[in-house]
């Protein structure tokens, strides 16, 4: 099987060479790395060129003129895959709130899955630097989604995730609505009610050091609301 990382990014010129160098280094030497830019006005996508014949073949970038999303950029970044011969797919974020050490250990564990979930609130997992109030929103939002939903994964909202082509081939790509914070609710969902095998691997989440994150109470509001549109996709 052969890997791609996908990475959104708008305005990470903080991190992003960064971690691309330190995701390179841990991922299988024919798997790659596929930037997505949502036309970051911080020379994200101008830093990401610099390392371009460095990781020649293994990493691309692709220039996305306005923010269009998250999970348009992911399955953007999931069809590229698709159309350049992989079959592992992984989404990450670009602020090291994804760690790459965690990245051999959903390798080895999509051997023998469909889906490898970086998980937050199984044992051992954790979040670093989080107030009390956000991280009781953010296990609450789990469990009221594991609730309304009937599915028994423990991190459902969490966005650090391992999938074979065969289980996004079973999700359906094209029958994804989210277009927010609840993309990663609905992919889990879907994987789950396709019978997909799914692992959880416990990982510890800290907050970003660099750059400004783009979650508020208003995206995760309406993603618990999304929830309920969710239930009722096929």
């Amino acid at each position: 099987m052969k890997l791609l990382v996908v990475i959104p990014t708008y305005n990470e010129i903080e991190n992003i060479g960064k971690i691309i160098p330190e995701v390179m280094n841990v991922i299988p030497a024919d798997g790659g790395i596929i930037i997505v830019d949502d036309g970051s006005p911080d020379g994200t996508a101008e830093c990401v060129k610099e390392y371009l014949g460095k990781y020649e073949g293994r990493l691309n970038i692709l220039e996305r003129t306005q923010k269009n999303g998250l999970a348009d950029a992911y399955i953007t970044g999931f069809k590229w895959g698709f159309e350049h011969g992989y079959d592992v797919l992984c989404e990450m974020d670009a602020d090291f709130s994804h760690k790459p050490e965690y990245l051999p250990i959903m390798w080895n564990e999509i051997q023998t899955h469909d889906v490898v979930i970086g998980s937050r609130n199984v044992k051992g997992g954790a979040v670093k630097g989080w107030s009390v109030l956000r991280n009781f929103i953010s296990k609450g939002g789990s469990l009221y989604s594991r609730v309304v939903l009937g599915c028994s994964i423990k991190d459902l909202t969490g966005g650090f995730n391992m999938w074979r082509k065969t289980a996004l081939d079973a999700i359906g790509m094209n029958t994804i609505v989210s277009r927010g914070y609840s993309f990663q609710i609905e992919m889990k969902y879907k994987a789950y009610r396709a019978g997909c095998n799914i692992k959880e691997i416990p990982i510890v989440f800290p907050d970003r050091i660099a750059g400004k994150s783009k979650m508020s109470g208003g995206i995760f509001t309406e993603a618990l609301k999304a929830v309920w549109k969710i239930r009722k996709t096929k």
